[in-house]
């Protein structure tokens, strides 16, 4: 999606918004149809969260994520990296091929066995959201002779 379109908002935005999920779902039916990925568990839902996430950070709406969106990211997932850490990010995730990691980097990285440092700190925040921290309700009753 070329960014010299006037685009501020409203319906306008949201059609802009709607496009950019229909090529990312489009990417994930590829990679729903691939024979490499096929034996991944439950590869649907891990597709959807990771479009979901990356539509979040793509900010220039061109389905690319640039340094300032993955500055972005890093900062909101409480782990803010300096320009030189954020463009050996980007290189290591797209190979040096260009300075923005688009979607199918993103998904081989989160789906690859490589261990980008990207991907460790979006598990990480994934398994930091799922599990809680302190158990939900009152805390179970004891009597004297528990305490220490």
């Amino acid at each position: 999606m070329p960014s010299n379109k006037n685009v501020q908002g409203g319906k306008a935005f949201g059609l802009l918004k709607e496009q950019q999920k229909q090529k990312l779902e489009e990417i994930n039916k590829e990679y729903l149809e691939d024979q490499k990925y096929r034996d991944e568990e439950g590869l649907a839902e891990k597709l959807e969260s990771l479009k979901n996430k990356y539509a979040e950070f793509d900010l220039n709406d061109e389905g690319e994520i640039e340094m300032m969106g993955l500055k972005r990211m890093m900062e909101k997932l409480g782990v803010p990296k300096t320009h030189l850490e954020l463009k050996k990010m980007i290189v290591e995730v797209t190979g040096g091929s260009s300075n923005t990691i688009n979607y199918r980097d993103f998904v081989k990285m989160m789906l690859g066995k490589r261990s980008a440092v990207l991907k460790l700190v979006l598990l990480f925040e994934d398994k930091a959201n799922s599990t809680p921290c302190k158990p939900d309700g009152p805390p179970p009753k004891r009597d004297i002779t528990s305490l220490p």
